[in-house]
């Protein structure tokens, strides 16, 4: 079969499924307008899909030899169109958190097995290239949901966030029907299941979603019921893995791990979704927040790291074979690490070219890193175990993609409160400062000085707070920057096809 065609008809799949991850969170605010729901509640819509999402990934591997890869392939693709319907008809909070893991379960299936089928139809020497295109999928779905979202929803209405896939979905299936098939490697087993470890991997991985969703609003340890969720979340990942490394014949295989390269890969993935689900998180909310901008206005300013992306993928694939992944991470690390200093001392008169530069050099960084850094972890692995291999590659990612969402929210927030509760020690009716800001004011309003009336006490304590705001933003942004610093050391030590034909 063409592999041209065959990368056609995985794509599609693979931008569908990670277009949902971002596209839903622009609409938040008018789902639960139409459900009636608290912000708490809500947030479910999110947590529901990436926690089936997380559930699903691990045992891929296992189901696909069961029952073939191209017949779940097909499965994962019916279950997140079907999903999707769904979800667009949603009566209630309860029936859209339904629909919503529904087309989880589904959309977990596209995305590991759409990689290990371009790792196997492309050559050696095209790796990077299939791992460019693939990255484009993986990478741009979260990049341009947000702007995406935002038009269908200014145009129409939420529902068609959901319903857009519906059209997608099925030439998707129909061409899955048609030009995929599963590998002369695939056996098909129908052996005892490792029902114990499943749900081992299921409580583990399930109640670290939820801890990770449901931490800040319920201000973390300071809550029982978060201390409950982390003890049996890490209960029931030591038992997973326990589990699994001494069972014969297990659900997850992960030994696999004991490939050094793929687990530094692995490791490198997961800094890489951590980083940019956090700047994907924090960046929108910023915008509208302090900036003033819209929904939609947001989106479209997030367009230059698409872009970005998009340009350095597919160049970044081609340099793969020559340069090796070394060059090409430690070079798209320094790039993002620039773009996160530049990102951390922005203020509020920020202009386009402000937010403009930083992103498209963040896009060009992640462009290299993730097609140099996919591309080096599957490298050592048989093809027979390439769909485990990618299962666990991006289970991982999107767990620590989910581990930095919430570190930035929380620092957001409690940052906020630590430096409005400084800025406002310096805040008095005896500072020189306040009084030449209040006076300021009053010529703005003019309303004659005596005493600051309620309104002045208003806007100076909305302009302490918008400070305290940008601080806390450009803290996150600092902390992010510095997380890719600590991983530069890591780029050294991946290997490219050199390395291996020296080895």
């Amino acid at each position: 079969m063409n592999k041209w065609i065959v990368t056609i008809t995985v794509m599609i799949g693979t931008i569908m499924s990670s277009l949902d991850t971002s596209i839903v969170n622009v609409a938040i605010p008018y789902i639960q307008g139409s459900m009636g729901a608290s912000l708490e509640q809500i947030t479910w819509v999110s947590t529901g899909y990436l926690l089936s999402n997380t559930i699903i990934m691990p045992i891929i591997a296992l189901l696909s030899s069961r029952f073939g890869r191209k017949n779940f392939y097909m499965f994962g693709i019916a279950l997140f169109t079907l999903g999707s319907a769904l979800c667009g008809i949603a009566w209630n909070l309860y029936a859209i958190v339904i629909f919503r893991i529904i087309q989880g379960i589904g959309g977990g299936v596209l995305i590991p097995i759409a990689q290990a089928i371009l790792r196997e139809v492309f050559p050696k020497e095209e790796q990077g290239m299939a791992m460019g295109i693939y990255g484009m999928g993986v990478v741009m779905g979260p990049a341009i949901g947000p702007t995406l979202g935002g038009w269908l929803i200014d145009r129409y209405s939420w529902p068609w966030i959901f319903y857009i896939n519906l059209p997608i979905g099925i030439v998707a299936l129909i061409m899955v029907n048609i030009f995929i098939e599963d590998p002369e490697f695939l056996i098909r087993e129908k052996s005892k299941i490792d029902f114990l470890g499943l749900i081992f991997m299921a409580i583990g991985f399930g109640t670290l979603q939820i801890f990770l969703a449901d931490g800040e609003n319920k201000d973390w340890f300071t809550s029982q019921y978060i201390t409950h969720l982390a003890i049996i979340a890490g209960a029931g990942i030591i038992f997973f893995v326990i589990r699994e490394l001494t069972i014969k014949k297990p659900a997850v295989d992960l030994r696999i791990l004991k490939n050094i390269n793929f687990t530094l890969g692995t490791l490198l993935g997961g800094v890489l979704g951590m980083g940019l689900f956090a700047s994907l998180f924090v960046l929108p909310v910023f915008l509208q927040n302090l900036l003033g901008y819209t929904a939609f206005d947001a989106g479209v300013a997030m367009v230059p790291r698409s872009l970005a992306m998009a340009l350095m993928m597919p160049i970044g694939g081609k340099l793969f074979n020559k340069l090796g992944p070394k060059i090409l991470v430690s070079f798209g690390l320094i790039l993002v690490i620039i773009s996160f200093f530049q990102f951390a001392n922005l203020n509020l008169n920020a202009s386009f070219w402000d937010i403009f530069i930083p992103q498209f050099l963040q896009g060009s960084g992640f462009g290299f890193i993730f097609v140099s850094v996919s591309t080096s972890a599957l490298i050592t692995i048989e093809k027979s175990d390439l769909t485990f291999a990618t299962s666990i590659y991006n289970v991982f990612r999107l767990i620590t993609g989910s581990i930095g969402v919430a570190l930035a929210a929380t620092y957001v927030d409690r940052g906020t409160n630590a430096y409005y509760s400084v800025l406002t020690q310096n805040v008095s009716m005896f500072s020189r400062n306040t009084l030449e800001y209040i006076a300021r004011l009053d010529q703005v309003l003019g309303i004659p000085f005596q005493l600051p009336d309620l309104k002045i006490k208003e806007m100076l304590n909305e302009t302490i707070m918008q400070q305290a705001m940008m601080l806390s933003y450009n803290h996150v942004y600092l902390l992010i920057m510095f997380i890719f610093v600590l991983s530069l050391p890591l780029a050294f030590f991946l290997k490219g096809f050199k390395d291996i034909k020296r080895d």
